[in-house]
């Protein structure tokens, strides 16, 4: 191969240099220049082989240490599939039932694997699933001119007043129960909102400790009750009560009584009828939307998340086949869609900002109740009743947010891999053990064949590991594959070129062509 252009120098890296001495330094028992090191007059000579054992000496400073640790796994064997041929040796169906339970085992691996990976896309999506939260209102009367006489007489002009009990409860499925629970029940959670006596403090007070049910104040970020207005009512009687749940940071263990409570109570002043209306803002995550009608025609839900709406949308677009053939991201819009967005066409990044003027938050929940104080209803009291849809978590969820985060999973995993690794051993030693029957039997067939093989095959591998071997492997180094020169011979593979090109950039032979 004709090697006319001069070759630029590409010297070795990765040896580590000891720190360069000026020649006329004495040398005082300092290192002997070894194969890596240049001499003296090298080193003044080849500035750019400075620079790159300075840069070698650097790297090799910054490399971290090796881990034992990570050199014993590395020498572990991790071979677990049983050699070829050994039920030919082996008496029994040993070796076929163990491939049967490797291939159990692989397809048990990738089942788990796979519904590993589906519960946390579940639990990553959020699953909602809706209940009926039943609501009874209902409320007591005290110092009415019909009562002064079972009073005996008690309270004068002006001294009647109501008590409100609001209280929810989150229906089982299978539940038909319509009665209000009892209020000495040991299961609920009171909260006392003051009311005429001006007091504008909340009290709260709770029975029994926190339990792991969803109460009423979960499902809402804020309860309102406004009274309509009475000729003879006081207006601090008429003033809105309102609760508004507070701000609980994420790391919380428990919810405080304030945030966390089944009744809702409040007692104010009067001797007639008072109409109130209890006005509830969802809480939920993540939150809904009411859609517009153009948008219904679309997406055929009434209200739903932002991620629902826009998974509506999508599903339309390649139900009626909209995309751009090049450009999957451009959608051509029909008349339908026309509707919402204005235009002709639109990129799908654009439609979640498109479709903000099409959704608005949902409606609070306005519940309307009469506070009764009269004789005729209270010879019969019965609660109003309200049933609300609720959104809740998944009751799988918090299984699989326990099987997600299960110590014993990794316990059970580090077991399984002590015997892996004990199988692998296992599997080496029969490899061995196989190896060896093998190398006997060929031996006990031809004798004098097989050392010959085998003799010059180890004196192959010696003269390899020594750097004795002949160019091109061995004996064979001198065939006429390696004699013929040309275009397609040997010598001009990239192999042969880069390995000339290296010995080449070699200082000792670039000094020699000075």
């Amino acid at each position: 191969m004709a090697m006319n252009a001069p070759m630029q120098p590409n010297y070795p890296r990765g040896y580590p240099q000891t720190a360069q001495r000026s020649p006329a330094t004495p040398r005082r028992g300092g290192p002997v220049p070894g194969p890596g090191m240049p001499m003296p007059h090298q080193q003044m000579a080849h500035p750019q082989y400075m620079a790159a054992a300075a840069a070698a000496a650097a790297h090799q400073r910054n490399v971290p240490p090796v881990n034992d640790a990570q050199i014993r796994r590395s020498r572990k064997p991790t071979d677990k599939n049983m050699p070829d041929g050994v039920e030919d040796y082996v008496i029994g169906d040993g070796v076929q039932e163990y491939k049967k339970l490797r291939d159990l085992e692989k397809r048990l691996d990738s089942s788990m694997v796979r519904k590993r990976l589906d519960i946390q896309d579940s639990l990553g999506r959020a699953v909602k699933r809706y209940k009926t939260l039943r609501v009874w209102i209902s409320n007591t009367a005290e110092g009415q001119v019909w009562q002064k006489g079972e009073q005996n007489g008690n309270g004068g002009p002006g001294s009647g007043r109501y008590k409100v009990r609001i209280e929810g409860r989150l229906l089982d499925d299978d539940s038909i129960d319509v009665t209000v629970p009892r209020e000495d029940s040991d299961d609920e959670e009171e909260k006392e909102v003051a009311g005429g006596d001006g007091d504008d403090a909340e009290k709260s007070k709770s029975k029994t400790p926190q339990r792991s049910r969803q109460k009423l104040s979960h499902f809402f970020k804020s309860i309102t009750i406004d009274f309509d207005r009475t000729h003879n009512a006081k207006s601090e009687d008429l003033a809105p009560i309102t609760w508004t749940k507070p701000q609980i940071p994420p790391t919380a263990v428990s919810l405080p009584p304030t945030a966390d409570f089944d009744t809702l109570q409040f007692s104010r002043a009067a001797q007639e009828n008072v109409n109130i209306t209890l006005t509830l803002v969802r809480d939920e995550t993540p939150e809904r939307f009411k859609v517009s009608k153009e948008l219904q025609e679309i997406i055929d839900v009434e209200e739903d998340t932002k991620s629902g709406i826009l998974l509506g949308i999508w599903d339309y677009i390649r139900t009626m086949k909209l995309q751009e053939d090049q450009e999957k991201r451009q959608i051509h819009c029909d008349a339908r869609l026309r509707m919402i967005f204005g235009r002709d066409a639109v990129f799908f990044p654009q439609i979640p900002d498109a479709i903000a003027a099409h959704t608005a938050p949902l409606d609070p929940i306005k519940l309307p109740y009469t506070i009764r104080v009269d004789q005729e209803y209270h010879n019969d009291p019965t609660p109003t009743v309200y049933d609300i849809r609720v959104a809740v978590d998944d009751p799988l969820y918090q299984k699989m947010v326990a099987l997600t985060t299960n110590p014993q999973y990794g316990a059970t995993l580090r077991q399984i891999g002590n015997l892996d690794d004990q199988l692998a051993l296992i599997i080496q030693a029969i490899q061995h053990s196989k190896a060896r029957h093998s190398f006997y039997t060929a031996l006990s067939r031809d004798p004098a064949n097989f050392l010959r093989r085998w003799l010059s095959s180890q004196r192959r591998d010696l003269e390899t590991i020594l750097g004795e071997a002949v160019r091109g492997g061995g004996e064979d180094g001198a065939g006429p594959e390696f004699r013929r020169g040309g275009a397609n011979s040997a010598w001009n593979a990239p192999v042969a070129r880069e390995a000339v090109r290296y010995m080449l950039a070699r200082p000792e032979n670039n000094n020699m062509y000075r």
